[in-house]
């Protein structure tokens, strides 16, 4: 039986590159800045023009499809997740890091039919690593097959996780004091690469035990998350409960052990859902 969504996949991947030709040419240029929600939370016009220039090639490719995109629900547009095949698109995943060059910049494209995810591309265009996945058949990095970590000890973990660009004091004081308590454990150590979508792409290559993080959207995980699970690891709450994807919190590990064991340590900021419910 031929697979119905691999059309949408391979169109997909070709997509992302040509979206990291234009980011990586416009990393050459001038590159002018706006602010969002927050002084730290940044949006740029090459954010705008990939996002238009991905969505209005897949519309024209697949008509009847939904989209969920980052800037679209910037400038208004809801985050409406139906059981309809959407696409759900970041165009630059560590805008921040798009900003000052720093090289981890990633395109992320997730795509779900009845809510459940079907595949995930995500494009590190500056290292030029396409993460790339598809439900019930593995993970892969520029093809090769990815494998997470079989580190069960959280003593010997490396995890990573993001500052977010929050600057309210109540915040950044509780996501201080949550990495406090993970370096007192204590674990091997804790690192921000400024992508939440390469974060977790690092933990499906087994480069980390595991990536939590809240505040976070849903275009950031979708495509990491099947990467993650296809590669055999665990997406959950920050509760240790069930993974739910417009709830603004993510663990990502390598197994239900260490996944809960950081949950454990875990204080919950409160987020407002992307898809306002309660």
């Amino acid at each position: 039986m031929t697979d119905p969504w691999q059309e949408c996949m391979d169109f997909a991947v070709a997509i992302a590159k040509k979206a990291g030709q234009v980011i990586r040419e416009a990393m050459k240029r001038d590159i002018s800045v706006m602010v969002k929600s927050s002084p730290a939370d940044l949006v740029t016009e090459t954010d705008q023009k990939v996002e238009a220039m991905i969505i209005s090639s897949i519309k024209e490719k697949f008509p009847s499809h939904s989209f969920i995109g980052e800037e679209s629900v910037a400038a208004g547009e809801g985050c409406n997740h139906t059981d309809n095949p959407t696409w759900i698109i970041d165009p630059i995943d560590g805008t921040t890091n798009f900003v000052h060059r720093f090289p981890f910049v990633a395109v992320s494209i997730g795509f779900t039919v009845n809510k459940e995810v079907e595949f995930g591309i995500v494009y590190s265009c500056v290292e030029d690593k396409m993460y790339t996945a598809r439900k019930g058949k593995g993970a892969f990095c520029n093809g090769e097959r990815l494998t997470v970590s079989r580190q069960q000890d959280i003593s010997k973990a490396l995890i990573v996780t993001e500052l977010g660009s929050y600057r309210s004091p109540e915040i950044l004081s509780t996501i201080l004091s949550n990495m406090e308590k993970l370096l007192r454990i204590p674990v091997h150590g804790v690192r921000a690469v400024g992508s939440a979508a390469v974060d977790m792409c690092i933990t499906a290559t087994g480069g980390a035990e595991a990536y939590y993080e809240m505040g976070i959207h849903c275009w950031d995980v979708i495509a990491a998350a099947i990467i993650v699970t296809e590669a055999g690891g665990v997406v959950m709450d920050v509760t240790g409960g069930p993974f739910d994807l417009m709830s603004r919190r993510v663990i990502a590990a390598n197994s239900k052990v260490i996944g809960e064991r950081i949950a454990k340590e875990l204080q919950i900021i409160p987020f407002e859902r992307d898809d306002g419910n309660q």
